[in-house]
């Protein structure tokens, strides 16, 4: 008889009604996002405790991600991708801005811990999740598990902070602008068979983005694809809510289950940087969100979802329940995630290059 500690099913069984618990009490309590906060808060607790390893199968994160992708894809209609066209500068001169902060603060972290610089920058870097932990699994000299703690712990506290601010009296929700209907609270008579068909496109262009390395291929890929179609003038069907209800479900049991504490050394001093540094950021982007405000007359919840280091799909749904401008939220995290993606892994390559060689000359 299997040992029930490593029963996969009896692992995802548990992981599933944890993170259904964590959703139903978010939901009791009117807490924020609850069915992205309440599954990932509970599957993190419940993983943590240590009575059963649980297990969340990558394709059940994947669908959520295609689905939000999908919902954010909607938002882009003509005047939208102009709009953005025009807000490149802008763009690139607030994600230039973001990343030399960040790089002063690795610098810092460094200093005052026994982190390589390398691994500080790496883990200080916001944006992109996956595509940052990935090139830290592919450069030597360095480390994953520091890496990983601290992109997963900004991760968890971006997503945790940004909704509280967000309904706090600092940025009021008098100022949401209206944006394209993504979401439908009924099933829409034409929703069937037309979703089938936009479901399908999703899952190929998901599919096709992950062959050839596109950036958070399952989110992006979708994004890309629908708005083709919708500028294009080609328009899926809305979702019902409680579809996107699902898809933060998805997403948030995959979350809680990346931060394992346990399996990073020197936590007593490493925890603390991380929480205080993920902090600063958050008060760094939302001090820059203003400039957008004043500059563009975005709302301050646009404009702070715009910037906050959290990632398009995390900023996407917190938009889309808030019904903020979603399409150009995504252009300003999407800018980032490539930029990051294109431009920071070359300087990584090259200051740890020039590391190594500087400790090679001093040894």
């Amino acid at each position: 008889m299997q040992n029930y500690k490593t029963n996969q099913l009896l692992q995802i069984s548990v992981t599933l009604f944890s993170a259904l618990i964590g959703g139903f009490i978010f939901c009791i309590f009117k807490l924020p996002i609850p069915w992205l906060l309440g599954p990932m808060t509970v599957v993190l607790l419940v993983s943590n405790l240590g009575i059963i390893k649980l297990h969340w199968p990558i394709y059940i994160r994947n669908t959520g991600l295609i689905i939000v992708g999908y919902s954010i894809g909607l938002t882009f209609t003509r005047d939208t991708l102009f709009t953005m066209i025009s807000k490149l500068p802008s763009m690139a001169f607030m994600t230039i801005l973001l990343i030399l902060i960040c790089t002063g603060m690795a610098f810092f972290i460094s200093r005052i811990t026994d982190i390589n610089f390398p691994t500080a920058l790496t883990s200080s870097i916001p944006g992109g999740l996956s595509q940052i932990i990935t090139f830290a699994e592919e450069t030597k000299g360095i480390d994953i598990t520091t890496v990983t703690f601290f992109q997963v712990i900004r991760v968890i506290m971006i997503i945790f902070l940004v909704p509280f601010l967000i309904f706090s009296p600092l940025l009021s929700k008098e100022e949401l602008e209206t944006a394209p209907q993504v979401i439908s609270t009924s099933v829409q008579q034409e929703f069937f068979p037309q979703i089938i068909l936009f479901a399908i496109f999703s899952v190929i262009i998901a599919l096709l983005g992950k062959r050839i390395n596109l950036p958070t291929a399952f989110l992006l890929g979708p994004i890309l694809g629908i708005a083709f179609l919708n500028v294009s003038g080609v328009q899926g069907p809305p979702l019902p809510s409680a579809v996107l209800d699902i898809s933060q479900f998805m997403i948030g049991g995959y979350i809680g289950l990346l931060l394992k504490p346990d399996k990073l050394k020197h936590r007593a001093k490493i925890i603390p940087v991380a929480l205080f540094s993920s902090l600063i950021l958050v008060c760094i982007s939302l001090g820059m969100s203003f400039l957008l405000v004043w500059q563009y007359q975005f709302s301050a919840i646009t404009s702070f979802l715009s910037l906050a280091p959290g990632g398009a799909d995390q900023m996407g749904i917190i938009g889309h329940e808030l019904n903020a401008d979603v399409s150009m939220i995504t252009g300003y995290q999407l800018f980032r995630i490539l930029f990051i993606f294109f431009a920071v892994p070359p300087l990584l390559k090259l200051i740890l290059g020039f590391s190594l060689k500087k400790k090679e000359y001093d040894g």
